[in-house]
């Protein structure tokens, strides 16, 4: 497939809320932490979590950028907060990531939590990708890996890359052991060889395996760039393994983006070069699972774009097994 024969890639971003939506009583609490009054707020759209993404202004001339959600919106976002709150506290100073400035988690009563982090003066990369920024993002992803190996986090505080491969990611094995419906619903190169990939995903907990702090979600609304830094953004699905796992996570939506096709990108990685083949095609064969089955479930609220964006994954995703395997 050519970038020219491309579909044009869903949006990723989530239902945004304003300031104004976060309860009184929480944004008074914001503003003490400041120490003065928020005068604007300017939300930012793109990104894959509901809730409030915004820079907001106050009247002694700071700056900071805010993430709040509430359970009404998405209780699953809610934790996902929480994680990113308590990884981002324990994240290097040197790991590309923006500081944690403050957190407050109001579960007893509003049930909203909120973060505060150093604001980027940046944006996101251009997509359909542009070669410069592709390679800088690339070589920021290298840089990233070293220097969070080791893992910065104990092991006994964060789940394992092998644990999320064996309980979030298993996609092929959940169509398998699941309703009917969702194999009926795969599309006929993956029907053919479902078994194949059902026994090449059981490999994939072994397979990323490693002492890397990994991202597990980087992407194009994840990477905020500046004149001379690439920042990774929204930390809440780190774990520890294998140094080459982020650059395959990330692929698929590059391809889909119009960049690089997967394997080529994999060529502007020295860990992925280093790596065992067979490892990198067992942790293909499961992401692609898990794009694939869950590019068939309903949202989730306030992400209406998410499955469409995933299922667009999974299609690159598959074409990515074929040319790895030979399955034409």
């Amino acid at each position: 497939m050519t970038n020219d024969e491309r579909k044009a890639p869903p949006a990723a971003q989530g239902m945004r809320q304003n300031w104004t939506d976060i309860p009184q009583k929480i944004r008074d609490l914001i503003e003490a932490q400041l120490g003065t009054q928020v005068v604007n707020a300017e939300t930012q759209s793109g990104g894959f979590s509901p809730g409030v993404a915004a820079r907001i202004y106050t009247a002694d001339h700071q700056c900071v950028f805010l993430k709040a959600i509430g359970t009404e919106l998405n209780p699953t976002a809610v934790s996902f907060h929480r994680r990113e709150a308590r990884i981002n506290a324990q994240l290097p100073e040197n790991a590309f990531a923006p500081k944690l400035l403050w957190s407050f988690d109001d579960a007893e009563d509003t049930g909203w939590v909120v973060l505060l982090f150093d604001n980027i003066e940046g944006s996101n990369p251009q997509t359909p990708w542009q070669e410069n920024d592709l390679q800088r993002v690339m070589q920021a992803m290298s840089q990233l890996s070293s220097t969070l190996t080791p893992s910065p986090i104990a092991s006994d505080s964060i789940p394992s890359s092998s644990d999320y491969f064996t309980t979030r990611i298993y996609g092929w094995q959940k169509i398998k052991t699941g309703d009917p419906k969702y194999f009926d619903r795969l599309d006929e190169w993956s029907k053919r060889h479902f078994d194949a990939l059902c026994e090449l995903e059981k490999n994939a907990p072994n397979a990323v395996a490693g002492n890397t702090l990994v991202h597990f979600d980087v992407r194009a609304d994840n990477i905020v760039m500046t004149e001379d830094v690439v920042w990774f953004v929204d930390w809440p699905h780190a774990s520890i393994g294998a140094e080459w796992l982020d650059v395959i996570l990330f692929a698929p939506s590059v391809a889909m983006q119009g960049g690089l096709l997967p394997e080529d990108l994999l060529q502007l990685n020295p860990a992925c070069q280093r790596a065992d083949p067979d490892a990198l095609t067992a942790a293909i064969v499961s992401m692609t699972g898990m794009l694939t089955f869950n590019g068939m479930l309903p949202p989730p609220p306030g992400l209406p774009t998410l499955r469409e964006f995933q299922a667009a994954q999974g299609e690159v995703s598959r074409q990515w097994i074929a040319q790895r395997t030979g399955w034409e």
